[in-house]
């Protein structure tokens, strides 16, 4: 379970987060969306310790991330899988030691068993040929299907997806989502998705999270978010602009 409550987070002047609180069950798939720079990646990136907020709490099956050590928030981590925006994979080394280092980082296992484990990660996401390749080798959804198979080998009870289908033509998009549901679906695990992506919200999520202005604007199910008559979410499912900017101007 993760539980957020009243975290903020802010940047010089700017209030990214303010006073947001929820809760995600195990085993739940939920997508995080709202507009551009309205902090979900940084939602994301604080639920791992990536970064530090500036009040509220944090709590992973009930482990405050604030009250233990560095240590013990790397053993936590252990239970994460996370799929950045543009893949972040090195460019100086092949995909095999792509994901062969994040598992060196996690597990005791030997050389055999390491190549064993990336094998079937790649297997698993359709690209066993790309195990020898470097990253320049591979188009932007090639990457994030490396992106994905690197954390799917450290069977992760998280997975985290930041941006997963940005960049993608509708195929490539059409693609990842299913992998995104596979993998949800396959074990007992819990996915989080941050995402602009009506299709991947309808496709994927069953529940979804809207921040507006640094707040939870809206907390339901996906049938929910597309039958919802709150003007702010009707208004970002339509593209208009018209109600921010409306608003900005009070």
């Amino acid at each position: 379970m993760i539980e957020i409550k009243n975290i903020s987070k802010s940047f010089d002047e700017k209030h990214v987060l303010k006073d947001v609180t929820f809760t995600i069950n195990k085993g739940e798939c939920v997508s995080i969306i709202g507009q551009s720079g309205i902090g979900k990646s940084v939602l994301l990136k604080s639920i791992i310790g990536l970064l530090e907020i500036d009040s509220g709490s944090i709590l992973v099956d009930d482990i405050n991330l604030d009250s233990i050590s560095f240590k013990s928030l790397q053993e936590l981590r252990s239970k994460f899988g996370m799929v950045f925006q543009f893949g972040a994979l090195f460019d100086s080394m092949t995909v095999k030691e792509n994901i062969g280092l994040a598992l060196q980082r996690r597990m005791n296992v030997d050389k055999l068993e390491i190549d064993s484990i990336i094998m079937k990660s790649l297997e698993d996401v359709n690209m066993k040929e790309t195990y020898n390749k470097m990253p320049s080798e591979l188009s932007g959804g090639m990457k994030k299907r490396v992106g994905i198979a690197r954390a799917i080998a450290l069977s992760p009870e998280y997975m985290l997806y930041d941006e997963p289908t940005t960049g993608l033509d509708p195929i490539m998009t059409d693609s990842i989502n299913k992998l995104i549901s596979k993998f949800h679906k396959k074990g007992d695990g819990t996915s989080v998705i941050v995402t602009h992506e009506m299709k991947t919200v309808k496709d994927v999520s069953k529940r979804v999270i809207m921040l507006y202005n640094g707040r939870v604007q809206f907390d339901g199910s996906t049938e929910e978010l597309f039958c919802s008559e709150d003007p702010v979410v009707k208004a970002f499912l339509n593209g208009d602009s018209t109600y921010k900017e409306e608003k900005e101007l009070l």
